[in-house]
């Protein structure tokens, strides 16, 4: 693991915090997101999950929604607002990422979305899911991306969905096909930026 990758995937983000807000905006809502050294994409939402979002708008709204990593938090608290009758979960490995995205959860004024702090979906063993979002952490290495797409897979529930986008040139095409061993559908929705978006399910 680069020095880098041990900022957004580890209990212990060595530098100091340096906080900051920044602005989202989805249609008509602009979101306002609380970020921090440390954190990925600190200084702007970065364009794969802009892509990512834009996938599912398109496809998936409502249900039990997993953010799997989910950093300061942009990926679940959008879906949350996008579908006020949804329940969204929101963990991430690195403390000071879950404790600043319990905090937009609070300043964007969500209601129905959670944040837990652990490994994977560790701290979900007790839910099912519908759709699993998922901006993994390339730079953690193949193994950690890997197994945290089984670990996607084994937490959704019948009939559930796991979108997951990856830069071209970081080997999306790659985890797609690791993806294939994983579940039994896979599909490109989305392509733009020099990202690929998949969705993967198994009916």
């Amino acid at each position: 693991m680069t020095a880098t990758a041990s900022q957004y995937f580890t209990p212990a983000p060595p530098s100091a915090p340096r906080l900051r807000t920044i602005e989202f905006r989805d249609g008509d809502r602009v979101f306002r997101f609380r970020t921090a050294a440390g954190v990925f994409a600190r200084a702007a939402v970065d364009p794969g999950s802009r892509l990512l979002l834009e996938a599912v708008a398109r496809r998936d709204r409502g249900g039990r929604v997993l953010d799997l990593g989910c950093g300061y938090g942009v990926l679940g608290i959008v879906a949350a607002v996008r579908a006020p009758g949804a329940r969204v979960m929101l963990v991430d490995v690195n403390p000071r990422a879950a404790a600043l995205a319990a905090e937009n959860v609070r300043l964007n004024e969500v209601t129905n979305a959670e944040v837990r702090c652990g490994d994977g979906c560790a701290p979900v063993a007790d839910r099912r899911f519908d759709l699993v979002l998922f901006n993994p952490p390339i730079r953690a290495g193949r193994r950690v991306v890997v197994r945290l797409m089984h670990e996607a897979h084994a937490c959704l529930a019948p009939g559930g969905r796991l979108y997951m986008v990856v830069r071209t040139r970081q080997g999306a095409r790659t985890l797609a096909r690791l993806l294939g061993d994983i579940f039994a559908r896979v599909t490109e929705v989305e392509r733009g930026g020099g990202f690929r978006v998949y969705e993967a399910r198994d009916v």
